[in-house]
This record gives structure tokens, sequence and C-alpha cells, in this order.
């Protein structure tokens, strides 16, 4: 029996064709654990199937093989055991600010009176910094307003885990920002554990204490596991000033730009064990790559934003 908190076996997802023909997985053999109260976070290219991993993980899709427990448990079906934030906002327009998180709440405690339930909506609502909205609709709030809604709305049912698409990929970087350091206070207040899809490899140096890359798709994988050595208690604002900072994302964007497409086929097989991820520490390396400098920096972002989306 496992001791982690979630545990990943043999996961692969077959998407059936509309020709007859037989599709290729888009992953398999995905094997990865997490312990209680660690944030982890899922990188790699369009296609390779980290939104589906987590569709599997929040109940609302069903793996072709392969299995998963939480907290002892087999994922079968949704459950407010474990909340999930999207891409977008799926926010009830005709409901408030604060009737959108009662609503959730209702679901978990519905023996709570209405002043119980009001109470506990605010003190999540506060801490995403919307404790003066509480009464206005939807169409009032701006975008990473609304994107603030749906996380409180997630931390309101107080989940075993939090499960995150992506929630800041639509937002300007200022807002993007903000949240970020809003998440980072609320993670660390409450110790929750959380699953979280981005294509931002700051954003996962930030606020990761690991970081899986999976391999492209199809027959992608989880190719290694990067530990974040850097203090817990990091910073936007000092984060760069760390020296370990550099060498763990030279790793990551050296992996997206150059090693992820060699991780498929029998020659990867030979020197890979997908059953046991190799787990890295950059960091804590000797320097792998030049680190990124003002002369630099440009044409390597360039370079990556090209590669990721394809």
């Amino acid at each position: 029996m496992s001791t982690h908190f979630l545990t990943v076996e043999s996961l692969k997802k077959v998407f059936p064709s509309t020709d007859g023909t037989v599709n290729p997985p888009v992953f398999e053999d995905i094997h990865f654990h997490i312990d209680k109260g660690e944030f982890v976070c899922i990188i790699g290219h369009s296609g390779c199937g980290k939104t589906t991993i987590l569709n599997v993980l929040a109940g609302l899709e069903e793996a072709s093989a392969g299995e998963a427990f939480m907290d002892g448990r087999e994922v079968r079906g949704p459950s407010l055991d474990r909340g999930v934030v999207f891409q977008s906002h799926a926010l009830m327009p005709w409901m408030s600010v604060l009737g959108n998180v009662a609503f959730a709440v209702k679901s978990k405690w519905p023996d709570w009176t209405k002043d119980k339930i009001n109470e506990h909506c605010t003190k999540y609502l506060e801490m995403v910094g919307l404790g003066q909205a509480i009464h206005k609709k939807p169409a009032e709030l701006s975008g990473g307003m609304k994107q603030r809604v749906g996380i409180a709305r997630a931390f309101a049912i107080q989940p075993k885990m939090l499960l995150l698409d992506e929630p800041f990929g639509a937002l300007d970087a200022l807002t993007r920002g903000t949240i970020q350091d809003e998440l980072l206070k609320i993670v660390q207040a409450t110790h929750q554990t959380v699953f979280m899809i981005t294509h931002d490899v700051d954003e996962a140096i930030l606020l990761a204490d690991k970081i899986m890359l999976m391999s492209n798709g199809p027959h992608a994988k989880i190719a290694e596991i990067v530990e974040v050595t850097m203090p817990r208690d990091r910073t936007r604002a000092g984060i760069h000033h760390d020296p370990q900072y550099y060498k763990i994302r030279n790793h990551l964007v050296d992996f997206l730009v150059n090693r992820s497409k060699t991780y498929a086929g029998a020659e990867a097989e030979m020197f890979h064990d997908a059953k046991n991820p190799p787990l890295v520490q950059p960091g804590l390396e000797g320097e792998r790559a030049p680190v990124l400098t003002l002369a630099t920096e440009k044409p390597a972002a360039q370079q990556f934003k090209q590669v990721i989306n394809q």
C-alpha cells in the first residue's frame, strides 16, 4: 500500500477515432506520486495530455488503463475532495460573487446555516482580495477578478487536493503576478496539496516544489521530475537573485526546446524507466548551459515560445 497522498500508476489514454482506425495513445505508462502538502506543476508541449491527466485526477474523464489513488481511495468520478480551477472562470452569471462561492459551500456542508455559509465564503473571498466585491455580478468584474472568484470557490470547499488547469493563462502579466502572490500565500497558510498545469516556466519555478516534465505526444511519458531546491519562501521580486534560479530555468527551457522529443520510441525505452522517472536537482548541480544574460535571454525566450505551442 502506497504511503503517498496521491499515487498514479500505469496511466494511459487513447481517444477513439472517427474513421475506424486505431489512434496511438496520447500518453502511456504514466507513474508519479504527490505527498500531502506538495505543490507539483506539470509542463509539456501541447498535445502531450497534461489536461487529460488532470481531468482523470478530477474524476471528469476515465483513463484507458491505469489507476489513480488519493488518500487511500481510488479516484472514481468527481468529488468535493478535489477542487478544480479551469482556464475559464466558469461562474454562474446570475449569481453574485458571494452566491457563486456559497453554491459550492452548500454542496459540501448542506446543514450549515446561511450566516455560517456567508461568513465562511467571505473569509476566502477576502483572501483573494475581493472582500469589497462580494455582492457584484460576474459581468461587473474584470477577468482577473473572475478568476479570483474561481480560486476562492475552490479553496472554500477545503478540498484535500487542488487541481489547477492553467488558471492564469488568459490574464495580463501584472494581474497574473498579483494572483500568483495571493495563491502562494493561501497555499502556504493552508498547506494545500496542489497539482497544476502551466506553460510558464517562471510560474512553475515560483510556485512548485517539484516540476514534472512530459515528453512529446503521442506516447508521451513523464521524462523527469525537477526538484525546485530554492527556499520555499521565494517571491516574484526576489527569485531571480537566487543563483539556483537560472540553473533551474535553463534546465527546463533546454528540455522543452531540445530534449522533450527524445523520449519516444524503442531507443528511449532502453535508457528511461517510466515507472521511476529520474528526480533531478539542477539548482544544486554544476551549470549545464550558459546562464541567460540580457544579451541572450530575448532570443532564447523567442525560441522557447515557438516550440512550446508546437
